[in-house]
C-alpha cells in the first residue's frame, strides 16, 4: 500500500501508533544476520560507513543554522567554536543498528540513546562502544537499549534531536513509525530522517545495480514498494498533529485548553511543493563511484532531481505543538 494512502486519515494512524507495532520480523531477521558485519568497513555494510560522515555533516549544519535563526550569529559562532557541538543535547538514534551514527553523535558531545528492534545489533553496538576509551569514559554519554520507538513513547523523556537513518523503508507501518518518532521530539527539537525515494532511478541504483550487479549490499536488503517519496514525508507533517493524550503534547497551552489543535509541523510549501527552509528540508545525497564517497547535494538542486534516490529529510517541531 502506498504511503500517500496511509496519510488519508492521519488521526487514525496517530492512535494506531500507540497500539500496533511497526517492526517487521523478516527485516529484523535480515539485519540481525548482518550484525557481525556492522563494523567491517569493507563488508556488506560498507555503504553505510561511507554515508555516515555526510549524515553527520548535515545534522551539524542544520543545528548550527537553527542556532543562528533562534539566537543570532554570535550563538552560532559560539556553538561552532566548540569541538563537541552537541554538548548538552539529548539525542535519540532510532534503528541504530551497530551504532555507526550513535557513536558519532556521542563524540560530538550528545547524551545519546541508541535503540534497535534487533537484540543482536544492540549487542554488537554495546560491545564496540565498550572497547573505545573515548566512549566508555565517564565524560561521554552513550547508552543502547533493545526496544522500538513506539515503546519508548510510553516513557516521559523527550529529545532535542531524534534521528532515524535508513530505517523507515524497512518498517511495516510508516505513518505509525513517523508518529512515534515525532512524539519523542521536544518542542523546538529536530527530527532527521534518511531514506530512499520511490522512483525508477532508485530501483535501478539500489536494487538492480547495488544488490544484483555490483553486490555492494546483500540481495533482499531493499523492497521497492516500501520506499518513501519526499512529497509523502512533507504531506505527513503538513497534516500531523499529536493527539491531546500524547505524552509529548504540552498541557499548558491555551490553544489546546480551548480545543484548538496544535499547528502542524509544516504550515506551507512553495515552488515544487517544497517546505520553507525554517520548517523542513529535503536534501539529496549521491554516491560518487569513482571516489567511493557520498556527496551532500546543494539545497538548490533538490527541485531538479537531486532527491530522486537517496535523500535526507529534516523537520522541526514547533514550540507550540
Amino acid at each position: 500500500m502506498r504511503l500517500s494512502r496511509l496519510f488519508q486519515n492521519t488521526r487514525y494512524f496517530q492512535s494506531a501508533a500507540a497500539t500496533s507495532t511497526t517492526v517487521n520480523a523478516a527485516e529484523i531477521a535480515h539485519f540481525s544476520r548482518l550484525s557481525s558485519s556492522w563494523w567491517d568497513e569493507r563488508g556488506e555494510l560498507a555503504m553505510l560507513h561511507r554515508m555516515n560522515p555526510v549524515r553527520m555533516r548535515y545534522i551539524r549544519e542544520k543545528l548550527l543554522e537553527s542556532a543562528s535563526e533562534d539566537q543570532g550569529e554570535d550563538a552560532r559562532r559560539e556553538m561552532e567554536s566548540r569541538r563537541e557541538v552537541l554538548t548538552g543535547m539529548d539525542v535519540l538514534d532510532v534503528g541504530c543498528g551497530g551504532g555507526l551514527l550513535s557513536e558519532s553523535l556521542a563524540r560530538l558531545g550528545a547524551h545519546t540513546l541508541g535503540i534497535d528492534a534487533s537484540e543482536s545489533n544492540i549487542g554488537i553496538a554495546s560491545t564496540h562502544a565498550a572497547i573505545d576509551p573515548q566512549l566508555s569514559s565517564s565524560g561521554k554519554s552513550l547508552e543502547y537499549r533493545h526496544t522500538c520507538a513506539e515503546q519508548l513513547v510510553k516513557e516521559p523523556k523527550l529529545f532535542d534531536v531524534v534521528c532515524s537513518m535508513e530505517v523507515i523503508e524497512h518498517v511495516d507501518n510508516p505513518s505509525a513509525f513517523l508518529s512515534a518518532c515525532a512524539q519523542l521530539v521536544k518542542p523546538g527539537g529536530h527530527l532527521f530522517l534518511s531514506t530512499i525515494a520511490r522512483t525508477p532511478l532508485s530501483y535501478f541504483l539500489t536494487i538492480v545495480a547495488a544488490e544484483h550487479i555490483l553486490r555492494e549490499v546483500a540481495v533482499g536488503t531493499h523492497t521497492f514498494s516500501k520506499y518513501i517519496d519526499p512529497s509523502e514525508l512533507i504531506s505527513f507533517f503538513q497534516n500531523y498533529r499529536p493527539s491531546p493524550s500524547s505524552p509529548s503534547t504540552p498541557t499548558n497551552l491555551g490553544d489546546i485548553d480551548s480545543g484548538v489543535p496544535p499547528r502542524p509541523w509544516i504550515t506551507r510549501t512553495y515552488a515544487h511543493g517544497l517546505p520553507t527552509r525554517l520548517e523542513a528540508e529535503v536534501r539529496g545525497i549521491v554516491y560518487i563511484p569513482w571516489t567511493g564517497e557520498w556527496k551532500l547535494m546543494p539545497r538548490s538542486s533538490t527541485p531538479w532531481g537531486a532527491a530522486q534516490c537517496n535523500y535526507l529529510f529534516w523537520v522541526r517541531r514547533p514550540m507550540d505543538s
